[in-house]
């Protein structure tokens, strides 16, 4: 009995980063360069037959329809295989046949369904030099329910707008970057919940709980849905925030730290995908360990943590996240990212070789804050490219 009760309370807590390979051996079985309409694909296999198919693999891989693209060029060349044998290496060159348009992504209301269909296995891809990069799309505080601003229907187009996007801005991207990793972040408080300020805001909060879960998850399985085909890694993370804590007694929390609707929607995707791992087999779910509140994923080289931000005060993130890698049993010591919401607005900073940044919320605005302060929201998510600890492009989405 307990087996079971492990079974079915199991996480997909986040992995120990294991120490960087300063000199990774420089191998490759499959790369690929885009340039605008032009693409160059090499392949090593044992035959030259086998190189022309997996040529079009790499394509789709890349999320490139291979219909579209058409063989301009050639050069194949004979290579020794590890066990002594002769092996193939081609390069061929393409080019776009037109341009493309993408095609309209399914409803939210379908998107349950669509997760029984079954496209192409994912492709691995080996890159010759190591250059490959992550895209990562950071976003939190959609706080569904909440009634301010455009309330709930607001935010949830915007999301999934923004979240269409993020993905348009990976095609863009791809032309710059060898990007073969996408990596998505929840930051937390994705509904308002009914803890806050003790359960004052009852009255302005619109769904129930269970409608509030029900939006977070079938947005998270949205992501999931648009991303998974454009790449060979696909990566997401949540973290537990404020307003999505499951449990709080006379405005106390009274059960684990890692206890939390925002983390448990993700846990429900990750159980939806395992049903399908031909479609998803190359999709990972992370979220923190028992009792914790953090989560780092290696990408491309780069250790990226997340944390909702309620742990440290405003202006106070480099000064946490000292203190959290003083700790032994912290990866926050190898971190070279850290994401966070919680204070609605984006914040970019760098101390040396770390980069701290904040996304701006999903909701429109905080009546409360506007009240008090002036203020109205500016609502997007961020997107960034990432390699080795470097962080070149960061965007802010908006829709």
């Amino acid at each position: 009995m307990s087996e079971l009760l492990d079974e079915l309370l199991a996480k997909p807590i986040g992995p120990a980063v294991p120490a960087r390979v300063t000199d990774p051996e420089k191998d490759f079985t499959r790369q690929i360069e885009i340039k605008g309409d032009e693409a160059d694909v090499t392949v090593r296999g044992e035959t030259f037959e086998d190189n022309e198919s997996a040529a079009s693999v790499v394509l789709q891989g890349q999320g490139l329809d291979p219909s579209e693209w058409t063989v301009t060029g050639l050069r194949s060349s004979e290579w020794t295989m590890a066990n002594g044998d002769t092996g193939v290496s081609t390069r061929f060159t393409f080019a776009r046949k037109c341009a493309t348009v993408a095609g309209e992504r399914p409803a939210i209301d379908e998107l349950l369904a669509a997760i029984d269909s079954t496209p192409p296995d994912p492709v691995t891809m080996f890159v010759r030099d190591g250059e490959e990069y992550t895209f990562i799309v950071a976003l939190g505080d959609m706080q569904f329910g909440k009634a301010d601003g455009d309330g709930p229907a607001g935010t949830l187009e915007r999301t999934i707008a923004c979240i269409n996007a993020a993905a348009d801005r990976l095609a863009e991207y791809r032309l710059r970057f060898n990007i073969t990793h996408v990596h998505i972040a929840w930051l937390g408080d994705h509904i308002e919940g009914f803890v806050s300020q003790g359960g004052a805001n009852t009255w302005r909060t619109q769904l129930t709980l269970n409608e509030q879960i029900r939006l977070t998850r079938r947005v998270m399985l949205h992501a999931l849905l648009v991303f998974a085909p454009m790449c060979s890694r696909l990566t997401m993370a949540a973290v537990p925030g404020n307003h999505g804590e499951a449990v709080r007694i006379s405005g106390k929390g009274v059960t684990r730290y890692d206890d939390s609707h925002d983390t448990e929607s993700l846990i429900a995707v990750k159980d939806a995908a395992d049903l399908n791992p031909q479609r998803f087999g190359h999709v990972e779910f992370y979220v923190p360990d028992t009792d914790e509140l953090t989560v780092v994923v290696e990408c491309s080289g780069t250790v990226v943590a997340h944390a909702h931000g309620h742990q440290f005060r405003p202006g106070k993130h480099f000064e946490w996240w000292k203190g959290q890698a003083f700790g032994r049993s912290s990866a926050m010591h190898q971190a070279d990212v850290l994401l966070a919401g919680h204070l609605h607005h984006e914040f970019v900073e760098a101390d040396g070789p770390r980069t701290f940044v904040q996304v701006p919320s999903m909701e429109s605005e905080s009546t409360w804050y506007r009240h008090a302060k002036g203020a109205e929201g500016s609502p997007g998510l961020i997107v960034a490219v990432t390699r080795d600890g470097r962080m070149p492009v960061k965007e802010v989405v908006n829709a």
